[in-house]
């Protein structure tokens, strides 16, 4: 093998998970963030240690005092290195992901390499399942415990991550009643190639008296998934979906008002807004922590302790599930609606059905700022 064949390559994000291993093992703790990606400076939660499963087996990095003790599974010790040198490759990945080939998803970073040749560490993602990134053992100043815990990290350093994926699974099927459009008008809506043709397709669509009337979920599991979660979630997002193109607006926190003016589950409430906020909150946690769409779910959270989210500057904050709330209120104000590749995921174009019927299907797609 040549030493070509030797050469780690990942894209931001995986390099951003190498760099949250050498950052936390460096600073031997976290600090909790705010709904607004702000440290709370009270609120702080001390590293124990980082559990890495690599191809050889499992790897313990234990944090002792000034030092970071490399050890298996048995607690055999392999090595100790300072934490000052993990914090002191940190930043060197840090400028090295900064400073990344333009236009390069895939890239090397050779200093990098040789450091997690020499810590045991031979692979960008630990070894996991489903949503978890990193497997911590974490002091709870509060309870006093050790908790053992998983979390999903978040990259801010290549751009906004993405909540959950669009894919075929996140289709959402729409009858256009209120005008029976013939072939032909068919045929010239889907024509529409312009810059915003979703958009344009849409209002061709509303001007001719058509209205979208929510179907289905597209996928059967993904449908499954969202029943499990609650009865009304498919008609409140596929509701969310038309409001974007109606008001313009992509955030979750930005359409809550217009949902509660639609209200599509049709509630006789004093605070409707607070209502659909609680079921879009509860989606979003669910598919932070270990919903997918095309998996079959069983409502168990693979994440759960939560999300770590490396920030644009190398600042990590942690979002710990015991403090739900705020959890919740940090997924929910940095949400928003992303519109997927059309041609990826068949959507977008009016069809006409085994029933004659004209059909249209919108894409479900989530991303954090």
């Amino acid at each position: 093998m040549s030493h070509e064949d030797n050469i780690i390559k990942g894209n931001v994000g995986e390099w951003s998970e190498i760099y949250t291993l050498l950052k936390l093992l460096g600073e031997g703790k976290v600090y909790a963030g705010d709904q607004n990606l702000e440290k709370i400076k009270d609120l702080v939660y001390p590293i124990i240690m980082i559990i890495r499963q690599e191809k050889e087996g499992i790897y313990d990095y234990k944090v002792a005092s000034a030092d970071i003790v490399i050890q298996k599974s048995d607690g055999t010790e392999l090595l100790r290195l300072s934490a000052e040198t993990f914090l002191n490759e940190a930043e060197a990945l840090l400028s090295a992901i900064n400073e990344k080939p333009a236009g390069e998803r895939s890239f090397p970073v050779a200093r990098t390499q040789a450091f997690m040749d020499k810590i045991y560490c031979s692979t960008l993602k630990a070894g996991s399942s489903d949503k978890t990134d990193i497997r911590i053992i974490l002091h709870d100043q509060r309870t006093k415990i050790n908790n053992e815990m998983g979390f999903s990290i978040k990259s801010q350093l290549g751009g906004d991550s993405t909540l959950l994926n669009a894919s075929g699974a996140t289709n959402f099927t729409y009858l256009v009643d209120g005008y029976d459009f013939s072939d032909e008008e068919i045929e010239q809506i889907n024509a529409i190639d312009t810059r915003t043709k979703i958009i344009d397709r849409i209002e061709r669509i509303w001007q001719k008296g058509g209205t979208l009337v929510f179907c289905q979920v597209e996928n059967s599991t993904f449908r499954n998934n969202l029943a499990m979660l609650d009865g009304d979630l498919a008609a409140t997002l596929a509701q969310l979906l038309v409001e974007q193109f109606r008001t313009g607006k992509r955030t979750f926190e930005g359409l809550v008002p217009a949902l509660a003016e639609t209200n599509p589950l049709g509630y006789d409430v004093d605070d409707i807004e607070a209502l659909y906020r609680y079921k879009l909150k509860h989606v979003l946690t669910s598919a932070a922590l270990g919903m997918m769409p095309s998996k079959p779910w069983k409502g168990r959270y693979d994440a759960n302790g939560g999300y770590l989210v490396v920030k644009k500057d190398g600042e990590i904050l942690c979002y710990h599930f015991y403090d739900k709330n705020r959890f919740e209120d940090f997924l929910f104000n940095n949400a928003y609606l992303e519109r997927g590749k059309t041609h990826r995921h068949g959507y977008a174009s009016l069809y006409r059905g085994d029933d004659g019927k004209v059909y249209f299907k919108l894409n479900l797609q989530i991303r954090l700022k």
